[in-house]
């Protein structure tokens, strides 16, 4: 069985994004090559998205009783990033559903034109107690419509 090969996604600027998160790099988050671990990028996704909701008051990770859980995450690397760089999280809503929200996301070295990654994030909205889906609050999803961009993966 042959499999088609999806086409390699060009990096996106900056003009995708609704919002941008600065977040620090740690010596730790180098690998032995010198540059971030590819498993980094995705802690940096998830901050800078939890960063966001948190801001607006919408989020106390230990205390809400509605969550979003992540159920699908992927990353494309265009350029290495490495200790200690400031980087930037550009964060946009791709799809928003009734329980469910697709953010694209993309590290920028600070003032950066292109990602040097990038990739798509999914959140679905669940009850804490009963980790059972829910529609997305009211708040949330006016939060999530002001960071959705025309062609967010342009």
């Amino acid at each position: 069985m042959t499999r088609a090969r999806a086409e390699r996604p060009a990096p996106l600027g900056r003009a995708a994004f609704a919002r941008f998160v600065p977040v620090s790099t740690r010596w730790s988050d180098n690998d032995p090559y010198g540059h971030i671990n590819n498993a980094a990028y995705y802690f940096f996704f998830d901050a800078a998205v939890n960063a966001i909701l948190i801001e607006a008051g919408l989020l106390d990770p230990a205390k809400s009783d509605v969550i979003g859980l992540v159920v699908e995450n992927n990353c494309v690397y265009f350029s290495s990033l490495a200790f200690p760089d400031a980087i930037e999280i550009g964060v946009a809503v791709e799809e928003l559903g009734r329980t469910s929200v697709r953010y694209v996301l993309a590290a920028f070295k600070a003032g950066a034109p292109l990602a040097a990654a990038q990739g798509r994030y999914t959140h679905v909205y669940v009850a804490r107690s009963t980790q059972r889906p829910t529609p997305i609050p009211a708040g949330h999803r006016r939060l999530m419509e002001s960071l959705r961009v025309a062609d967010a993966r342009s």
